[in-house]
C-alpha cells in the first residue's frame, strides 16, 4: 500500500462500531485509513426511492397497495430495529428479490396470465416477516 500510495484509493466500508474496531486492532491501520466518513442511514423515502429504482431496472411496478405495503414495512422496521441491525439497501434488494421469486411461484400457480402480470409485484407478493406464522 505504502509504495502504491498515489496510484489508487482503498476504501473500507461497515458499521461505525466495527470499523473502529477492525482499526484498533493494528495501531498501523489507523494513519493507512487517515479519512472517515460516516454516512447516515436512508429515510423512508430514500429507501422507497431506491426499491423504484430497483424494480424499474428489472422492468417491474409494483401496485399502489404493494408500494404502501413495503412503505408502512420500512416506517415499521426502523423504528423497532437498531441501525447496526438493519441492511438499508440491501434490505431492500433482498425484499425486492424475495418478491420477485414469490410473484413467479404465485403465477405457476394460476392458468392464464399476461404481461402485465408478469410485470407487476402485488402486495401479498411482498412477504413480510408479520405475514409469516411464527
Amino acid at each position: 500500500m505504502e509504495d502504491k500510495q498515489h496510484e489508487f484509493i482503498l476504501i473500507l466500508a461497515g458499521y461505525s462500531k466495527e470499523m473502529d474496531y477492525f482499526l484498533s486492532l493494528n495501531p498501523g491501520l489507523q494513519s493507512r485509513f487517515p479519512i472517515n466518513i460516516d454516512f447516515p442511514d436512508y429515510t423512508v423515502d430514500q429507501l422507497m426511492d431506491i426499491s423504484k429504482r430497483m424494480m424499474a431496472d428489472r422492468e417491474y411496478v409494483f401496485t399502489q397497495e404493494a408500494e404502501w405495503k413495503l412503505r408502512d414495512y420500512l416506517m415499521h422496521i426502523k423504528s423497532t430495529t437498531s441501525p447496526a441491525k438493519f441492511s438499508n439497501g440491501r434490505f431492500v434488494r433482498n425484499t425486492i428479490e424475495k418478491a420477485i421469486r414469490t410473484q413467479a411461484m404465485r403465477l405457476l400457480l394460476v392458468d392464464h396470465y399476461d404481461k402485465k402480470d408478469l410485470l407487476t409485484i402485488k402486495s401479498h407478493d411482498l412477504q413480510m416477516k408479520e405475514d409469516t406464522p411464527s
